[in-house]
């Protein structure tokens, strides 16, 4: 693709949100505007499907909002209101602790930068990227699966790895479409850029695409 419609797209894929269902944690983040519940929920939401990830969520908050409240909280109390969500005994005793670090070192709020995110227990670059972007409205350019894959299949980048994926987009996308980036490549990834068999026939951007590494497609 040429670089420069990469604004295009992310212009096409905006107004296409509204006919698909919103990411769980741009979802929360809409609701709540809350980087503690971003922040939580977004620890909650790697490797798990966002039907999940969403009732989790709400069954967590509803025992505790804050991150004082959710400290005093037992690890198999959390575990508990959290299951079935992927490995949820570890996420458990992350969120327990991230709490506790928040109080201890943050004075119970979230940091705004990656360096004092990362501090915190099961916080990794791309739970850090994503609460900067979706909790502060920052420079968080967040990473997954979906935008690795999509930003190769496009062709606007040439990566092996998420991290290689994120410094080449820091390099090359424009700051402000940033904090929007992940919000439309996960939900056109899970609606429509599927890893499998992606439906390019109802694409809205197919136009643009390179469709590298597509060998099959509906």
């Amino acid at each position: 693709m040429n670089d420069e419609d990469i604004m295009l797209v992310i212009r096409t894929l905006k107004g296409q949100l509204r006919k698909w269902d919103t990411p769980v944690v741009t979802k929360i983040a809409e609701e709540e505007r809350s980087p503690f519940a971003i922040l939580i929920a977004t620890i909650l939401s790697s490797r798990t499907k966002d039907e999940t990830t969403a009732a989790a969520a709400e069954r967590l908050f509803r025992l505790a909002s804050t991150p004082g409240a959710m400290s005093r909280l037992t690890e198999e109390e959390v575990a508990k209101a959290i299951y079935p969500v992927g490995f949820y005994r570890t996420k458990a005793r992350n969120v327990v602790q991230a709490c506790k670090k928040l109080e201890e070192s943050f004075s119970s709020a979230v940091p705004d930068n990656l360096e004092d995110l990362m501090t915190l227990p099961g916080v990794g670059r791309k739970t850090a990227n994503l609460v900067i972007a979706l909790g502060f409205g920052g420079p968080g350019l967040c990473v997954d699966t979906h935008v690795h894959r999509i930003s190769n299949r496009l062709g606007y980048v040439k990566t092996k790895t998420p991290g290689e994926t994120e410094r080449k987009l820091r390099e090359k996308l424009p700051r402000r479409y940033w904090s929007i980036y992940n919000t439309v490549m996960v939900a056109h990834g899970q609606n429509i850029c599927r890893p499998v068999s992606p439906f390019c026939g109802k694409c809205p951007v197919s136009r643009y695409c390179d469709r590298v590494g597509v060998t099959r497609s509906r």
